[in-house]
C-alpha cells in the first residue's frame, strides 16, 4: 500500500467474540480505547453452542461471572451450556452498550505487521483492518487435540474427537471407549454408560475431588485461598492428574461398575484397540477427550507463534510482537485463565501494557505528521 492511500486505524481489534474476546472488550473499554471485536460465528458467544447437549459448568452460578452482570438464577447452581450462550448474549449487548463494536461472522485469515508498528487484519471476505493493537482471543475449540497412535488411520470403528459428540442416544448398545480423564471425559463416559458399554482409558488413575467441601463448592475455596491466581509454574506439581469434580454421582457409578477405567490402550489393529497388556478387543467408538490447543494460526506471519503453533508470551504479552496480547490461553496466568470466573483477571492484566502501546504508536503518527 502506498503512503497516498488513506486508511482507518482502528486502536484494538480483538480476535473472537467468545467469553474472552468479550471481557478483552470490557476491560479495553474500562481503559479508555474503543475495541472492534471480529467473530467467525454469527453471535458473540463463542464455541458454547458448538457443545455437547448435556454439558454444565463445573463452577456454580456464583463462580461463573463477567464484570458488571451476575448469573442469573440460584447462585449455587451450576449453568447448562444453553443458559451460557444466554448470558455471553447478554454480555455482548452490554459491550456494544459501553461503546465496543462487534462484527459477527467475519472470519480473520492473517494477521502482518503494517510497517507502521501496528498490524493488518485481513479476513475471509479479502478486507482489512488496520490496527494499532491486537489481542488474540480465538480460543482453542476450532484446533480439538487428538494424539496419534499406531494403525489409527486403518482404524474401521468411529473415531472422532468430543468435540464433536453432541448426545448418547445414537451409542446405544455400541461398546465405547472414551479417552481421558478429566471432567469432560468422565461426564461424557457417564452419560453414554446410560445407553452404551464404557471404559475410559488413561495414563493414571481417575482423580475424584468432592465439589462440596466444609459446606461451600470447591471453587469458593480455589477463589478465597487465591489458589485460582497461582503462577502456572507453581501449578505444575499441583496438576500432575486431573482433578475430576464431583458431586458424589460419577465416583459411585465407577465403583457400581457402571463404566470402567483401564489403562491406555498402545494401538489399533482394524476394529480393535489393543490394550497396555497386549490384549485385544473390538469396539465401535473411541472418543478422544484429549483436550485442545490454541487457534491461532492466522498469527503465522508475524512470526509470534513457536513450530508447534503455541504463542512465545509472557503472562498473555507477546514476546516478539508489541501490541500484540493474547486472553483466554489455558494456564496463561494461572490456573483460572481460560475460564469464566478467570478470564477477566488476564484481560485486565494485558490492557494496561497493550494500552500504553496503542497511544504510545498513535502519539508517534500525529507528532510526525
Amino acid at each position: 500500500m502506498s503512503s497516498s492511500e488513506a486508511f482507518e486505524t482502528l486502536d484494538v481489534v480483538v480476535i473472537g467474540g467468545g467469553q474472552s474476546g468479550l471481557a478483552a472488550a470490557r476491560a479495553l473499554l474500562e481503559a479508555g480505547l474503543r475495541p472492534v471485536v471480529l467473530e467467525a460465528g454469527d453471535q458473540a458467544i463463542g464455541s458454547w453452542p458448538a457443545y455437547y447437549d448435556s454439558l454444565t459448568l463445573f463452577s456454580p452460578a456464583r463462580h461463573s461471572t463477567l464484570p458488571g452482570l451476575p448469573f442469573p438464577g440460584d447462585p449455587d447452581h451450576h449453568p447448562h451450556r444453553d443458559e451460557v450462550v444466554t448470558y455471553l448474549t447478554r454480555f455482548a449487548d452490554q459491550v456494544q452498550a459501553g461503546g465496543g463494536e462487534i462484527r459477527t461472522r467475519t472470519r480473520v485469515e492473517a494477521v502482518e505487521p503494517d510497517g507502521r508498528g501496528g498490524f493488518v487484519v485481513r479476513t475471509a471476505d479479502g478486507s482489512q483492518l488496520h490496527a494499532r493493537g491486537v489481542v488474540a482471543a480465538s480460543g482453542s475449540f476450532g484446533n480439538p487435540h487428538v494424539p496419534a497412535l499406531p494403525g489409527q488411520d486403518a482404524f474401521t470403528g468411529r473415531l472422532l474427537h468430543v468435540a464433536d459428540y453432541r448426545e448418547p442416544k445414537s451409542y446405544t448398545g455400541r461398546r465405547v471407549v472414551v479417552v481421558g480423564g478429566g471432567n469432560s471425559a468422565v461426564q461424557v463416559g457417564h452419560e453414554l454408560a446410560e445407553v452404551a458399554t464404557v471404559t475410559l482409558a488413561t495414563h493414571a488413575p481417575i482423580a475424584f475431588a468432592p465439589q462440596v467441601i466444609g459446606g461451600h463448592d470447591i471453587h469458593h475455596w480455589l477463589t478465597t485461598t487465591g489458589f485460582d491466581q497461582l503462577p502456572p509454574a507453581w501449578l505444575a506439581p499441583l496438576l500432575s492428574a486431573p482433578l475430576v469434580l464431583d458431586e458424589g454421582h460419577y465416583q459411585a457409578a465407577f465403583e457400581a461398575g457402571r463404566w470402567d477405567r483401564k489403562p491406555m490402550f498402545t494401538g489399533f489393529d482394524g476394529d480393535r484397540v489393543i490394550w497396555a497388556d497386549g490384549t485385544p478387543e473390538r469396539v465401535d467408538t473411541v472418543l478422544f477427550a484429549t483436550g485442545y490447543r490454541p487457534n491461532l494460526g492466522y498469527l503465522r506471519p508475524l512470526g509470534a507463534l513457536d513450530d508447534t503453533g503455541a504463542p512465545l508470551h509472557a503472562g498473555g504479552i507477546s514476546t516478539t510482537c508489541p501490541g500484540l496480547v493474547y486472553v483466554g490461553l489455558e494456564f496463561q496466568r494461572s490456573f483460572a485463565s481460560n475460564t469464566l470466573r478467570g478470564v477477566i483477571h488476564d484481560a485486565e492484566y494485558v490492557t494496561a501494557p497493550l494500552a500504553a502501546h496503542v497511544r504510545g504508536s498513535a502519539a508517534a503518527v500525529f507528532g510526525g505528521a
